[in-house]
């Protein structure tokens, strides 16, 4: 398959890194957005939200959501991720409209040559 893959994600996060890492050697064609550098649309983090959901987008583990307050955890907003995208589970790949968060081999494998 030699669809266009987008990976979304820090550049200086260990799993970002894993992921990419499996597709160059793997020769996939894809673009990196370090969404730190370049700020995601709101437009974007809802397309992926009506994709996968917010309690798969959502990092609740990352120390970022671990700081915020009771009341900002159960009303998290598309505003909040922008503010705040190391609330995002990371990397965010997305291939032929397919939406997939974290980095998996098996996962990655069906985008893959």
């Amino acid at each position: 398959m030699n669809a266009e893959i987008t990976v979304y994600g820090i550049k200086n996060c260990d799993t970002v890194k894993k992921a990419c890492k499996y597709l160059s050697t793997h020769n996939a064609n894809y673009q990196f957005i370090d969404f730190r550098q370049n700020p995601l649309s709101a437009d974007t983090i809802e397309a992926w939200i009506e994709s996968i959901g917010w309690e798969f987008l959502v990092n609740k583990r990352s120390s970022t959501y671990r700081s915020l307050s009771e009341s900002q955890k159960s009303n998290i907003t598309i505003g909040l991720l922008i503010e705040q995208p190391t609330l995002i589970k990371r990397p965010v790949l997305i291939s032929e409209g397919v939406v997939v968060v974290g980095f998996k081999e098996e996962q990655y494998a069906k985008f893959v040559d």
